[in-house]
């Protein structure tokens, strides 16, 4: 069946934010004098994984802890990071190339709309995107497949006809689960082995024109959808 769509996975796959995530946590940790461990600190699961890493922190600052000023902190250094934050290596090129095609374009986030529409401004990529499905849409978050069964309603496809692209293992199990093909490009902090599930695995959107990304994708129908 033709390829339509392409649905693009934000965080980590469109831009690193999933860096300047850490970078933030790291800065807060540091901020108080002590050092953060990254190991276990990206969640195997979409959505906001902030409360568990603000926990962490009191328990090692103690009683002085002040969660508010915390918060109000690192989200300013943050923002500072994401502000001068580009697109990811060869993702204009493959968006450029899917509107010569003729391919129409979503995003499926687990993340709010106020961040990821608010970065795909700034990145001047918003108006490429016919639809925006974000996490505060749907009652569960990625691996559910919710976010991609909204994008998929939204665009009038059957998952037959669009691909995802996806930068976590949780992120290809929930693209999965809604019947979609998916191609991974592992964000710098996944495990790359953990990705034996993609139907094509990547380093980079650099590493593969577009066309040669979709020519690459298994031929065979759609997984079935779950809810």
């Amino acid at each position: 069946m033709t390829i339509k769509a392409l649905i693009f996975d934000f965080d980590g796959l469109l831009m690193d934010t999933e860096t300047t995530l850490l970078e933030s946590w790291q800065w807060e940790w540091r901020r108080h004098g002590l050092e953060l461990d990254p190991a276990g600190f990206f969640a195997d699961h979409g959505g906001d994984a902030n409360e568990p890493r603000y926990a962490a922190l009191a328990a090692a600052v103690g009683p002085a802890y002040d969660r508010e000023s915390s918060h109000t902190l690192r989200m300013a250094h943050r923002l500072a990071l994401n502000t001068v934050l580009e697109p990811a290596p060869g993702v204009v090129d493959w968006l450029d190339r899917a509107g010569e095609l003729g391919l129409r374009l979503a995003v499926a986030s687990s993340s709010a709309v106020t961040h990821v529409g608010t970065m795909l401004d700034r990145a001047g990529l918003r108006a490429r995107f016919e639809v925006l499905a974000t996490g505060e849409e749907v009652a569960a978050h990625k691996p559910d497949p919710a976010v991609y069964l909204l994008a998929l309603e939204r665009l009038g496809l059957p998952a037959q006809e669009a691909v995802a692209f996806e930068d976590t293992v949780h992120g290809v199990a929930a693209a999965h689960a809604a019947g979609l093909r998916c191609v991974a490009v592992p964000n710098p902090h996944a495990d790359h082995a953990r990705f034996t599930a993609a139907d094509l695995l990547l380093t980079s959107a650099a590493e593969l024109p577009l066309d040669a990304v979709l020519t690459g994708l298994p031929r065979r129908g759609g997984r079935p959808a779950q809810t």
